[in-house]
């Protein structure tokens, strides 16, 4: 069994169009954990910290300026294939080519502002839900259907 953690973060689009329940609702149907979660404003030390692999691209002033616009909501997610699982929930970046039922299928409206992110590998979710979250506060527990989920 690879159990693995996966950061996600709801960005300023989806905390205004009120769609954290229903992202939040689709994260645990799909058998996924949440161990930290948070609702912040953060900073642009802390996307450019995120962003860094995209630096000096022509979005990435764009994309600063677009995260630091509202609140965002930060979670990290627990289970099976976490990566894989989540990254298939949140769909492809262009929402036009996001199949549907993906959140970004069913709900983002530009390839700039697309509802959400997940990271791309276990390796990166853990250096990003780093910039948002000390170790202590990821909380660690066993839910009563891990064993029917798991084996």
């Amino acid at each position: 069994m690879s159990v693995e953690r996966e950061f996600i973060m709801i960005k300023p689009d989806g905390v205004q169009r009120q769609l954290v329940g229903e992202v939040i609702s689709r994260i645990e149907r799909m058998g996924l954990k949440i161990v930290a979660l948070k609702i912040l404003q953060v900073t642009r030390e802390q996307v450019e910290r995120h962003y860094a692999i995209h630096q000096g691209k022509e979005f990435y002033e764009g994309l600063i300026k677009y995260i630091t616009s509202g609140p965002v909501v930060v979670m990290v997610v627990e289970g099976w294939k976490a990566v894989k699982l989540s990254r298939k929930l949140v769909g492809a970046t262009n929402p036009v080519e996001a199949a549907p039922g993906s959140i970004r299928g069913d709900f983002a409206l530009d390839i700039q502002r697309n509802i959400i992110h997940a990271a791309d590998s276990a390796e990166n979710a853990e250096m990003e839900y780093s910039i948002y979250f000390e170790e202590e506060e990821l909380v660690s527990y066993t839910r009563f259907d891990e064993v029917l989920l798991y084996g």
